[in-house]
């Protein structure tokens, strides 16, 4: 039962983060002077508009995926770099904010609702807030590695004048090198599972995403962690 509850509550966080994630990038293209997002019925909390089925399976597997990217139009926006900048860094700040605004729901679902709410209601929101936490970090640090079509592919573009020969890598090749880091993980997990724990040593997205998130996540909890909760 309490496995069930535990897939139920991540089974909605991912659909609260990567619902979020990408409304961030259509409100913020959309107030940049880009009516594309809006047209293409983006401009929406309707989880069902924003889905990739390849990234929710990568993100339901894994650990790591990604939404329908955002149609835009660049050449609407009011200021063509500032609104590429925007937009792109659009989602990962609102994963950033939501894990922010969450883990003082987490750690006072955990503190104060325990003898109050039912058993399986209390699990599942405990799961459910921990995992949006844990997830919005996740996803905001993912995004910000500069692989085509991440996000942070899409800052450096914006911010980039020179299209050098390391740039023009990445966005030939950017894709093919994250489709390898997501399935090496998955294969260095899959070995872990089945009692290989030494593979998780060669988890190379596991320990940059572990290293990053950490550090992202530590002014957060050091924050909230100074409530006597």
């Amino acid at each position: 039962m309490s496995y069930v509850i535990q897939l139920a509550a991540s089974f909605l966080a991912v659909v609260v983060v990567l619902t979020l994630h990408e409304f961030a990038h259509s409100f913020v293209a959309v107030k940049c002077g880009d009516p594309t997002p809006k047209w293409n019925g983006r401009l929406t909390l309707n989880p069902l508009k924003h889905f990739d089925l390849v990234g929710l399976i990568c993100f339901a597997f894994v650990g790591f995926g990604w939404a329908k990217p955002v149609p835009i139009n660049p050449n609407n926006f009011k200021n063509y770099r500032t609104g590429m900048a925007l937009t792109a860094s659009a989602g990962v700040l609102m994963n950033y904010l939501t894990a922010f605004l969450v883990y003082p729901v987490y750690m006072a679902v955990s503190s104060y609702l325990y003898h109050i709410l039912p058993t399986p209601v209390y699990s599942i929101l405990l799961f459910l807030c921990y995992f949006i936490f844990a997830y919005s970090l996740s996803f905001c640090v993912f995004n910000l590695l500069p692989f085509y079509p991440l996000d942070g592919f899409r800052v450096v573009d914006a911010l980039n004048k020179r299209r050098g020969k390391v740039f023009r890598f990445l966005r030939q090749y950017g894709h093919y090198i994250l489709l390898f880091l997501i399935a090496e993980s998955f294969i260095c997990n899959l070995f872990v599972r089945f009692g290989v724990y030494q593979m998780d040593y060669f988890n190379i997205l596991g320990w940059v995403m572990q290293f990053a998130t950490d550090i992202l996540g530590w002014p957060i909890t050091k924050l909230w962690g100074l409530i006597p909760w």
